[in-house]
């Protein structure tokens, strides 16, 4: 894993830390590096072991451009906003990691059928086997591309604010806002047939370690 240049009191590189922010937080953003130019884009990354796998259209020029090229990985999740007594101190609490690496692309259609299996299920489990089947031609649209957890580091923040000493003597209002996913109760699509209800992967869905209020909600 690499090493933080700065703040490296904040760093990470034990791989139950690094893992457990990839497990929690799909969203990431991928950098490229397409014609000499950098291009980051988002999408969302799923971890099976020690890689982690990302997916697009077969027809993206940055994918079909990233295969056996360096990439970069990144993954953040912000948990509160951390209020000093100077504009110099104030920061956030958050969860991130940074991964670097060369994108392979898996090529065996089995094998692609099996990740996006697993990337289906690992969001709402169980709920592959009740869609309509992925065809020849759906596996061929789409392209699965697959990176080593080997480089990179975690970064995490926790707590309240740290300020120059002199500065707790000011009268100035200092802590944290937290910050937290919330999932709301599901939208039904109006086109669904009336005798479909709610699947359970849907009632009890959490993401981030966050539920509904009331998972009866929605219909």
């Amino acid at each position: 894993m690499s090493r933080l240049r700065r703040y490296h009191e904040r760093g990470a590189f034990d791989r139950p830390t690094v893992y457990g922010i990839l497990d929690a937080q799909p969203m990431c953003s991928v950098a490229y590096t397409i014609d000499g130019k950098p291009l980051v884009t988002p999408t969302l990354q799923w971890r099976e072991g020690d890689h982690v796998y990302w997916h697009g259209s077969a027809a993206s020029r940055t994918l079909r451009n990233s295969t056996r090229a360096a990439v970069c990985m990144s993954v953040a999740i912000l948990d509160g906003f951390v209020l000093a007594r100077s504009g110099l101190h104030h920061s956030v609490n958050s969860r991130s990691v940074t991964l670097f690496g060369t994108a392979s692309k898996v090529e065996d259609p089995t094998e692609k059928l099996e990740k996006l299996r697993h990337f289906v299920n690992g969001l709402f489990p169980g709920r592959y086997d009740e869609l309509r089947p992925d065809g020849p031609q759906d596996i061929k649209a789409t392209t699965v591309l697959c990176m080593p957890i080997s480089e990179g580091s975690a970064k995490v923040r926790t707590g309240g604010p740290v300020d120059d000493e002199q500065d707790y003597d000011l009268p100035i209002w200092a802590g944290v806002i937290p910050v937290t996913t919330q999932v709301g109760a599901p939208i039904a699509d109006p086109r669904n047939l009336s005798h479909v209800g709610v699947p359970d992967h849907v009632r009890t869905f959490t993401y981030g370690g966050q539920s509904r209020t009331d998972p009866n909600q929605g219909g």
